[in-house]
């Protein structure tokens, strides 16, 4: 299987659910991890975390 190659991110120009992601990502520590190896690359429960703080921030919202 080939490896793919990763788009560069530009943080800047983001839609806002988009950004919110890396936010959340950056808050937990993993945006490093997801800038070098992808989203794919964390577990299920990381996204997990990811996902259930952005409903969160939905709700508050």
């Amino acid at each position: 299987m080939a490896e793919k190659k990763l788009k560069p991110i530009d943080l800047k120009n983001l839609e806002p659910e988009e950004k919110a992601k890396y936010e959340i990502a950056e808050e937990l520590g993993l945006l490093d991890k997801v800038l070098e190896q992808g989203w794919r690359s964390l577990s299920s429960k990381e996204t997990g975390r990811i996902g259930g703080m952005i409903a969160k921030r939905k709700r508050k919202s």
